[in-house]
């Protein structure tokens, strides 16, 4: 599994580059690869919400004060938020022809998650029924993918140093009644983004390379 780091790209820009690298894993041209990123700020809309903005309760005044922009992504899921300080997951994987199982595929996402933030003293969990990666009733990690011809893309968003308070423009994924939270606040102290790409990398590689 190849690993790319990004540093921070523009939404649009990762849309188009995952399309073109989808059409490059499918002839066989690269092998499995997980892109990591930062976006600026940014709402996206998954394909569960059909164009309906309701779960975004900022008005269009308040959006662009807060220079953020609105794309329909084409993921799976609801809406959610990305921003400077979450690091963004992109796998490039070709499901073909042992691993054609949506659940197993989030599941392992899950796992591999939970796994990294484990490396720094943070509990993280499952909660039935829903999608991510969660700390109590606060969210840590969202997941929202795309499988084509059983080929991935999009993936998950892990709040290291978000800026939390941009969650509030938003029902983050619709889930009512739950919160959000980041590395940096349950940890009470900074954490350098490079750690945290390390941990997802090397948790990635157990997971997906032991398949």
């Amino acid at each position: 599994m190849q690993m790319r780091r990004l540093g921070t790209i523009g939404y649009q820009e990762a849309l188009d580059l995952q399309a073109d690298l989808v059409e490059q894993r499918r002839r066989g041209e690269i092998g499995d690869l997980l892109l990591l990123l930062e976006h600026p700020p940014v709402i996206t809309l998954g394909v569960k919400t059909r164009n309906n903005r309701t779960n975004i309760v900022a008005s269009d005044a308040q959006l662009a004060s807060a220079g953020v922009a609105v794309f329909q992504s084409g993921r799976g899921g609801d809406v959610t938020y990305h921003g400077p300080g979450q690091l963004v997951g992109y796998p490039i994987f070709d499901l073909n022809p042992d691993r054609r199982d949506v659940h197993r595929y989030v599941r392992d996402i899950e796992r591999a998650l939970i796994d990294a933030v484990a490396t720094f003293g943070i509990t993280a969990e499952r909660v039935p029924g829903l999608t991510g990666i969660w700390v109590g009733h606060e969210k840590l990690a969202a997941i929202g993918v795309r499988i084509s011809r059983w080929i991935t893309s999009h993936g998950f968003a892990l709040n290291v140093a978000t800026n939390l308070s941009h969650f509030d423009l938003i029902v983050p994924c619709g889930i009512q009644g739950r919160g959000v939270t980041s590395m940096e606040r349950l940890l009470g102290r900074p954490v350098p983004m490079a750690e945290a790409q390390a941990a997802v990398e090397a948790a990635f590689r157990d997971v997906f390379e032991d398949l």
